[in-house]
């Protein structure tokens, strides 16, 4: 595998080294209870900070720390947050959270295609020994900005991690504040090669590469690595860590992915690992959301159910999972969806997991919503959806590619 892939791999130690989180029901309370601990510094990145039910915690939570003396730094998306509301932004000021907005909008908005480049990761470390990486949004989970209270929470999930891993995670984040700091003074720009993530030295690739290894064939060590994306040196670096682990099963492979638009290489992949006999289950968006999402996903099923690959639609509530799990042993939980947004033009942080616990919990949550929460795709059902149906996924789809195209992408 590519040591390029990865930020140095980190062994698991203890008892129970990541946790996985799903939900803002559990992620909430744990992010609170470690910002209350917090003694030094809480940095928080997230494209949606809303301040609605249990999110207000959260707020109220950075708030306590900042009081208390602790540096807290937030960074939230131009597009998914945009101007913080102004009593929130008069609260933070007072109690001194230190807050930027990534990429603000300006007068025309997305039509500039420099803006079309978002923070859509979502991660926090307090204090260089607690971090967590996930899809959770600062968002409630029965409340939707644009479709309102929710019958069902979400579905969604973060990971909990501690130690070498932790202090990885406030790297990476104490130099997007430095970016974004030096931006605002009108400063050169402090990257170094690699935007986002540190210089990574022989011995660590050395040490990221012996972990790929022993991941292979299912070894037992169990490890744990940072995946950054990033729109300049590493562009491709999830796509090519979810390829090389689909690439590599050897029994079964589910994602559970809310905006799933992969390319050709990705789906190549899905697709001759069926085929190979690998059970291959993939839970996607049934709730309708967005036009574009929604539709531009679904003239690919045709090829991949033609190989055997299994779809499942998750319509209880709304899907926004970026996960899978391979083998029983490997495992991604973040921020990337199988996308052209997430994968070519925003910034996102997945964490690869070797571990055969935190494999088989997320499994057994993510089987159990396909049983309870999902509807199957049917082959000749999807073969013979009406006209209209098609047309709007195949406006959609020409849509996307069109946009990727102004951009200079090529997809």
């Amino acid at each position: 595998m590519n040591s390029d892939l990865f930020l140095p791999a980190t062994p698991l130690q203890g008892e129970r080294p990541i946790q996985l989180l799903q939900g803002s029901a559990e992620f909430f309370p744990a992010l609170v209870a470690a910002v209350d601990r917090a003694r030094i510094e809480v940095r928080l990145e997230t494209y949606i900070f809303d301040f609605t039910s249990s999110a207000a915690g959260v707020a109220h939570a950075l708030m306590r720390a900042a009081r208390r003396g602790v540096t807290v730094q937030l960074v939230v998306d131009g597009v998914g947050t945009g101007p913080l509301p102004p009593e929130w932004r008069a609260r933070f000021e007072q109690a001194g959270v230190q807050w930027r907005v990534y990429s603000s909008l300006g007068p025309l908005g997305l039509l500039l295609p420099r803006r079309w480049r978002r923070l859509h990761r979502k991660l926090c470390a307090v204090d260089g020994a607690v971090a967590y990486c996930g899809g959770i949004n600062i968002l409630d989970d029965l409340h939707d900005p644009h479709h309102g209270a929710l019958a069902l929470p979400r579905l969604d999930f973060a990971v909990r991690v501690s130690g070498v891993l932790a202090q990885q995670v406030q790297d990476v984040m104490a130099q997007l504040w430095r970016h974004l700091q030096a931006v605002r003074d009108g400063r050169p720009r402090p990257f170094p090669a690699a935007p986002g993530a540190p210089r990574v030295s022989r011995g660590s690739r050395r040490d990221a590469r012996r972990a790929a290894r022993a991941s292979a064939g299912g070894a037992q060590a169990a490890w744990a690595a940072l995946l950054l994306r990033d729109n300049l040196r590493h562009r491709s670096r999830i796509e090519k860590a979810y390829r090389r682990a689909i690439g590599e099963a050897r029994r079964e492979v589910i994602i559970a992915n809310a905006y799933f638009l992969p390319g050709r290489k990705l789906r190549r992949a899905l697709m001759m690992a069926a085929r190979r006999g690998v059970r291959v289950q993939l839970l996607l968006q049934g709730k309708y959301e967005y036009f574009m999402q929604y539709h531009a996903a679904r003239p690919v099923y045709g090829a991949l159910l033609g190989s055997g690959v299994e779809i499942y639609e998750y319509a209880a509530s709304f899907l926004h999972a970026k996960v899978a799990v391979v083998d029983g042993h490997w495992t991604t939980v973040g921020s990337s969806n199988l996308d052209p947004l997430s994968l070519l033009l925003a910034r996102e942080a997945n964490v690869v997991v070797n571990d055969a616990g935190l494999a088989g919990e997320l499994r057994g949550r993510l089987v159990r919503a396909m049983t309870e929460g999902g509807r199957r795709v049917d082959a000749a059902h999807y073969a013979a959806r009406p006209w209209r149906q098609r047309l709007r996924d195949r406006v959609a789809f020409g849509l996307m590619r069109a946009a990727l195209f102004l951009t200079g992408y090529r997809y």
